[in-house]
């Protein structure tokens, strides 16, 4: 009778090693950093209602003991650090990450929240806000690294459909004008990178860059030129929010995610509709494989060029949607080099979603979860420079890339220029 052989994958054994370590860290942060400088009868206090008039249902507020809370915290991360190291999670690891993320997120509230109040909706309320952009930067990324072409210049697409919405916007009197020259003015700059990358063969990189250029000299030229000094032609209005019937009811959902404008809902859709073209149609099919093996597509009848072609002009809008956000969404009037370089965070967040539209959305709302907490902190005193907010993300992005939540590998034709034989 032969005996059963397990192979035991290296790659597997090291990463779920890491994971152990890593909830045995968060929990060490939790004690170390928090429990120790908390004291006895401390309480938290989380505002589960927004501070503004909404449809949401009314819930009390919850206060939770600090101290009790964070030692729970701390004690459940540890433990399952261990039962990870001694026997793993299999398929369901990746959760537990996210539970005991979840976990050192919350403690560093509760800490921060002692003898206070904490209006926990507000705080995602706008970090789905400032998430917004960067999920649309990030769904760009995707369109055309899934097809093999990186678009290093979503930030000027971005940057240029953000001063057209206010300019056009405001010429015609009506943002809807705004919001369509906008997104037509990215995707001119999309078809641009798609030419300059696919037909004419130019490095990928730099042309982005060239056009980031473009994009940040021509909309400083017409900001210093004009809109400020006709302030008439920097008024377009804003999409105001509009509530969706019956879920805009539901608490803590309902004024986070169903109380926005037009835009937030744009991205909800596109999320949903990219995810389902991605992994369920030909077209995504087609575009997986033109992104991953473009010569085999080719052999089996597919356009390769074509493919990308499409996908970077479609690219080009959707980062064209996160520049109106910018304006029409947001404040609505156009500042110089306003996008702050958030085509580029959105690049991070579609790293860190392993180029996957809902796990770069995850990753832009921890971005702009701690983007928003670091000017909560002030008002809170938490002693804790706000500048250690703002490297968070970029640490999770390092760490992500170092293979702890698993290997985020690009696809395989990324960058690279196609010779038709």
């Amino acid at each position: 009778m032969s005996a059963v052989v397990t192979i035991v994958d290296p790659e597997a054994k090291r990463r779920s090693r890491a994971l152990g370590m890593t909830f045995i860290a968060m929990g060490l942060i939790i004690y170390v950093f928090f429990v120790r400088s908390s004291s006895p009868g401390q309480l938290a206090t989380f505002g589960l209602n927004p501070g503004r008039q909404t449809a949401a249902t009314p819930i009390p507020n919850v206060t939770l003991p600090v101290l009790a809370s964070l030692y729970a915290m701390a004690l459940v991360a540890v433990a399952l650090g261990v039962v990870q190291l001694v026997r793993g999670f299999g398929r369901a690891q990746d959760l537990v990450l996210g539970l005991v993320a979840g976990l050192l997120v919350l403690g560093f509230l509760t800490w921060a929240a002692r003898d206070q109040s904490l209006n926990l909706i507000g705080i995602l309320e706008t970090a789905v806000q400032r998430a917004t952009p960067i999920a649309l930067a990030a769904l760009s990324g995707i369109l055309c690294e899934r097809s093999g072409i990186v678009n290093i210049a979503i930030e000027g697409m971005m940057l240029t459909a953000a001063m057209v919405s206010a300019l056009v916007g405001s010429l015609a009197g009506s943002m809807w004008v705004g919001l369509l020259a906008a997104v037509l003015s990215s995707g001119a700059l999309g078809a641009l990178l798609a030419v300059l990358s696919i037909r004419y063969k130019v490095n990928q990189i730099i042309s982005g860059t060239a056009i980031n250029i473009l994009a940040t000299g021509g909309t400083s030229f017409i900001s210093a030129k004009f809109l400020t000094q006709y302030q008439h032609l920097n008024n377009p209005g804003k999409f105001s929010n509009w509530p969706v019937p019956v879920l805009s009811r539901i608490p803590i959902l309902g004024p986070v995610f169903f109380e926005n404008n037009l835009i937030v809902y744009l991205l909800f859709g596109l999320l949903i509709v990219l995810h389902v073209m991605l992994y369920h149609t030909r077209w995504g099919l087609r575009t997986r494989a033109v992104g991953e093996h473009p010569r085999a597509a080719d052999t089996l009848g597919i356009d390769v060029f074509r493919m990308r072609y499409i996908n970077v002009l479609l690219g080009g809008m959707v980062a064209g949607l996160g520049g109106v956000f910018l304006v029409l969404g947001s404040v609505p009037r156009f500042d110089e080099l306003m996008t702050s370089g958030k085509g580029f965070i959105g690049l991070a967040a579609m790293i860190f979603g392993k180029w996957d539209p809902f796990g770069a959305f995850g990753a832009s709302l921890i971005f702009g979860f701690t983007d928003t907490f670091q000017a909560k902190m002030q008002i809170l005193r938490v002693p804790i420079p706000s500048q250690f907010m703002r490297m968070a993300p970029y640490l999770i992005t390092m760490i992500v890339l170092a293979g702890v939540v698993g290997r985020a590998e690009a696809p395989a034709a990324e960058g690279q220029v196609y010779e038709k034989q």
